[in-house]
């Protein structure tokens, strides 16, 4: 969740170098750029918002009617950390992760991952106090790690 919201709050971070904007308009404006892969909601937007607030990269326009945020400089810099990592055109990454992030393979994914990870915690409640069985357990876990990481490598 937390790598979500960094995503997101770097896209709300560049919608905010090309102009101040107030939450109601982030939100559409992210909605449109990934040309409706994405809907953001006041609970994920807000929040966001907030934390950046709390971490000074980005500031509120004082004596607005509706609140409005603009980049500080402290958010300039985080952009440009990005931009030094190499990774193109950010808002062609954005609407490919949306459209990806909606896709039956995405989903599958997700599902089967919750899968596992609730056998996981049912597995890990009945080994306790079993070392053998914890032992176990740890090696298939390794040994899945490693397919993953020669998976990804292929």
């Amino acid at each position: 969740m937390r790598r979500r919201r960094g995503f997101v709050q770097l896209a709300i971070l560049h919608l905010l170098k090309e102009e101040s904007m107030h939450g109601y308009q982030i939100m559409k404006e992210l909605e449109e750029r990934s040309d409706g892969a994405y809907s953001a909601s006041a609970g994920t937007i807000y929040p966001a918002l907030q934390e950046m607030l709390d971490q000074h990269m980005i500031e509120l326009e004082s004596g607005a009617d509706k609140k409005v945020y603009f980049l500080s400089e402290k958010g300039n810099e985080r952009l440009m950390e990005f931009a030094n990592q190499g990774e193109g055109d950010f808002w062609v990454e954005w609407k490919e992760r949306m459209v990806w992030r909606n896709s039956e393979e995405s989903l599958r994914l997700r599902a089967a991952l919750e899968g596992w990870e609730t056998q996981l915690r049912r597995t890990m409640r009945q080994i306790r106090g079993n070392p053998e069985r914890v032992e176990e357990l740890i090696s298939l876990i390794d040994e899945m790690t490693n397919r993953l990481k020669n998976h990804r490598d292929q």
